[in-house]
């Protein structure tokens, strides 16, 4: 017998069971709901953490992580899906079973031997997850639906509508994002996380077990109707319009992520609030608690759109502003569609099979942002795509159409308006953005399409004209990189850092620049050190360091970007490698696992690699500290640039040189006033070695450097070191 029946089905029953027996399993059915989904989402930024000293810090791991994530999150619906309509009364057994298969792999860990070397990082990255959490991932992504369906089968009042369960498990997801940055991350080692997540996920197993217990007791006890009631069909049409609505919130979510961290500010912890803000659209709309909101988000999504794309088109100096404009939009734009899914929400008996369509909308999605994008656009074209999308399913709907009045709809296009106008960069900018705000808030409700065809019609024109200097951009798993030309100059950009500056003028392209001047701290430590024949560089930028090689040295670049190396190794944008006398080598991979498989000594090594936010910590632990020195001559000293703009990263270098017994410098050079702004730049260098080799290497400009937390492989808190 298969375990389904009509929402409509009759309930006689439930006039024996005590109101107190109700309480408690709706409690036990929240907390098991709660609990998976909080293991399901706090097991992601684990696992990334775990993949980082092997594969490096980068917004795409977490992108591609995203997209096994949700995949398996799809094979776990079609299998609760399967299960609960296939096996009968078994099912309940079945799943216990399988919850407790994963008990057998726990706790999980990365197995020894997995190195990124060569090949694709994406797949690379999807088979090392799918070895370390598949497993428990699977029975984790099972539970939600296959919950909320065994609730229906009880005498529960609410057991006509379990999508209440839903929202239990939206909250557990978002408890685990905000506590494994906030709490977990900070007191836990690696090890102890992976602890504590196989005791909660014991604790799981009791709760989905006695879930169990109950809704054996019901249909063991006639509980539910012995025969199954003919529920209405499902057309594909409607099944295709839930693909829809679950697939443009997923891709806009990456899109927006990757947009605000490659073209307008990137910022610690970035990729968690627009999942936040999508998981707690979920909430929203399956609570059954908040009717008025997806109206007010449809207005805001409608009306907004003119200022996303503006932000786009036009940079704007209003950081803060342009950041808050894009998520509050994307918040309304997955509310609206997530709205649209709950409101056509289907039967119990159909629960399943609902979550699965939805599941499959939310990895398509995924797959198209971090799979598909990357390789097919060379800039972030995906994200202004699915705006177009969000807005042509904006569509109306009768409850938002009683709103779309003359005063509503002129007070909302001139309240936006209003704001653009205020943080437009130029005069001309404002009566322009005024202007066709209010003509297209003048019909954006009643059509939709009227400003989904202007805003798509503003960004196909703004990706098909060249940026203003951009004489070269290519696209890989790490990023988007951009080659800019400027006043007599060339500066490889990558997100909202400079990487790498050139000038054009022969007397002065072999002169390093900006962080790498010889008057800067790293400019003048080459120049201290006669004895440096062979030096390490993590970090090619635009090469310049290799300026300083002489001949019969050997400069040898670890690089994980491919796209870096062709930008660097093409003489037409930059000539750093091809000018240097020294001998240039190039490895391609990660700059740790390159230097630990080298068996050369080296005068100097140079991590330049923390830049921006994405910090890969596995460069900076005491392991890897002490495989660099490790590298070095007796006589040799370690270099890091530390510049950052939302981190200080001295004190974990400070204490990894204590541990290991030796020594840390710091200098924090800032040019004069008399200085080219052009070609040298404020940055902040630590030196590591030996006290002997530290002071042949360096002078007076440089201070000691006390201590601070200790970063290991097992355990790194990057709050701990947030400078802002």
């Amino acid at each position: 017998m298969a375990l389904v029946h009509d929402v409509g089905a009759p309930r006689g029953h439930a006039s024996t069971a005590s109101a107190g027996s109700h309480r408690r399993a709706r409690w036990l059915f929240t907390v098991a709901s709660f609990l998976g989904s909080f293991l399901l989402f706090l097991v992601q930024p684990m696992a990334a953490r775990f993949l980082l000293p092997l594969a490096g810090g980068s917004a795409s791991l977490w992108n591609t992580a995203m997209v096994f994530f949700q995949v398996l999150l799809l094979a776990g619906y079609v299998y609760a899906h399967v299960s609960t309509t296939r096996f009968g009364v078994r099912q309940p057994l079945t799943q216990v079973v399988l919850v407790l298969v994963p008990l057998a792999f726990l706790p999980v860990a990365v197995p020894d031997g997995w190195v990124l070397s060569g090949g694709s990082p994406a797949l690379w990255v999807l088979g090392v997850l799918a070895v370390t959490v598949g497993v428990p991932f699977f029975a984790l992504a099972t539970s939600s639906p296959t919950l909320q369906r065994w609730f229906s089968l009880t005498d529960h009042p609410d057991a006509a509508d379990p999508y209440f369960l839903y929202s239990a498990g939206n909250v557990g997801s978002v408890a685990a994002l905000v506590g494994y940055p906030l709490a977990v991350e900070p007191m836990l080692t690696l090890d102890q996380q992976a602890g504590v997540w196989a005791l909660v996920y014991v604790a799981f197993v009791v709760a989905t077990s006695a879930c169990a217990l109950v809704v054996r007791r019901s249909t063991s006890t006639g509980a539910t109707p012995a025969e199954v009631t003919p529920v209405a069909p499902i057309s594909w049409a409607r099944r295709r319009r839930w693909v829809v609505w679950a697939f443009v919130p997923s891709a806009l979510m990456l899109g927006v992520t990757r947009h605000l961290a490659a073209d307008v500010a990137s910022f610690p912890l970035l990729w968690i609030v627009p999942l936040l803000l999508y998981l707690t659209t979920f909430i929203i709309v399956f609570s059954g608690r908040s009717q008025r909101s997806p109206e007010r988000a449809r207005l805001i999504l409608v009306a907004g759109s003119i200022v996303v794309a503006v932000s786009m088109v036009r940079r704007l100096d209003a950081l803060l502003f342009v950041v808050g404009a894009h998520l509050v939009w994307f918040f309304c734009a997955a509310l609206v569609s997530h709205h649209r899914l709950a409101a056509d929400r289907p039967p119990p008996a159909r629960l399943t099979e609902f979550y699965t369509l939805i599941s499959i909308g939310g990895a398509l999605g995924g797959i198209f942002a971090s799979l598909v994008a990357p390789v097919v656009f060379d800039s972030v074209v995906e994200y202004p795509i699915v705006i177009v999308a969000s807005l042509l399913l904006a569509g109306r709907d009768d409850r938002a159409s009683r709103l779309a009045d003359a005063r509503g709809l002129a007070t909302i296009g001139l309240g936006v308006a209003a704001a653009a106008l205020i943080y437009a960069d130029h005069l001309v900018a404002g009566p322009a953005v005024l202007a066709v705000t209010g003509l297209v808030a003048a019909v954006a409700l009643r059509r939709p399409v009227v400003v989904a065809t202007v805003v798509g019609l503003g960004l196909a024109a703004a990706i098909a004209v060249p940026q203003p200097g951009v004489i070269f951009q290519d696209r890989s798993f790490f990023g988007v990189s951009r080659v800019v030309a400027g006043d007599g100059h060339t500066t490889l950009v990558s997100g909202t850092t400079a990487h790498g500056h050139q000038f054009a003028d022969p007397d002065l392209a072999t002169t390093p620049t900006i962080y790498y001047a010889p008057e800067g701290p790293v400019g003048q430590l080459f120049q201290a050190v006669d004895d440096r024949d062979r030096v390490a560089v993590i970090g090619l930028g635009a090469g310049a360091l290799a300026a300083y090689g002489r001949p019969g040295d050997v400069y040898t670049f670890y690089e994980i970007d491919p796209v870096v190396v062709d930008i660097a190794t093409d003489p037409s944008l930059f000539t750093y490698l091809t000018d240097s006398e020294a001998r240039v080598e190039i490895v391609l991979g990660d700059g740790r696992t390159g230097i630990d498989g080298s068996e050369a000594r080296f005068d100097i090594v140079v991590v330049d690699a923390f830049s921006s936010d994405a910090i890969p910590t596995h460069l900076l632990t005491r392991e890897a500290i002490d495989l660099y020195l490790d590298r070095l001559d007796p006589d040799g000293v370690l270099a890091v640039h530390v510049s950052n703009r939302f981190f200080d990263l001295r004190p974990v270098l400070g204490r990894a040189a204590r541990e290991l017994g030796v020594e840390a410098r710091q200098q924090l050079y800032v040019p004069g006033t008399t200085s080219d702004p052009v070609s040298t730049t404020a940055s902040r260098w630590v030196v590591i070695g030996e006290p002997a080799a530290l002071d042949a290497a360096t002078g007076s400009a440089w201070d000691p450097l006390g201590g601070g937390p200790l970063w290991t492989d097992d355990y790194s808190n990057l709050l701990a070191v947030i400078d802002l």
